[in-house]
């Protein structure tokens, strides 16, 4: 698959369920900036970002635990874990994206291993939030 042509902005994360797909608002982080920033400063998201590229992260300076999914080239869930704050996730193998939520939100969302989600953009710039 070919690079993809995300940009810094919003869009939607649809992941498949047993009774249709869930849909969730999406920040894309697609800048070293906007990766760099990522959730830090914020006490809560309406949804989830998605960092990219990236194959781990970190927890430190946030304010609130997460959850964290890696996916691989193909928005495949590689593993889906919960970091509290000050915390340094390891490199994760084939990972070339990261999901970042509210720490409990992706359980709900059916957001496990082995899942293939897929995203897309709306065209709406991100905001500071």
């Amino acid at each position: 698959m070919g690079r993809r042509p995300w940009r810094d902005g919003r869009g939607r994360l649809a992941i498949p369920g047993a009774s249709g797909p869930v849909t969730v608002p999406l920040e894309f982080a697609t800048s070293y900036r906007a990766r760099t920033k990522g959730l830090l400063g914020r006490t809560s998201l309406d949804g989830a970002m998605l960092l990219s590229p990236a194959s781990s992260i970190h927890t430190f300076g946030m304010r609130v635990p997460i959850d964290v999914a890696y996916l691989d080239r193909r928005l495949t869930v590689l593993a889906v874990r919960t970091m509290p704050p000050g915390r340094l996730g390891l490199p994760r193998p084939r990972s070339r994206h990261v999901l970042e939520a509210e720490a409990g939100t992706m359980e709900g969302w059916g957001l496990r291993a082995g899942v293939r989600v897929t995203v897309s953009e709306t065209g709406e710039a991100a905001g500071d939030g």
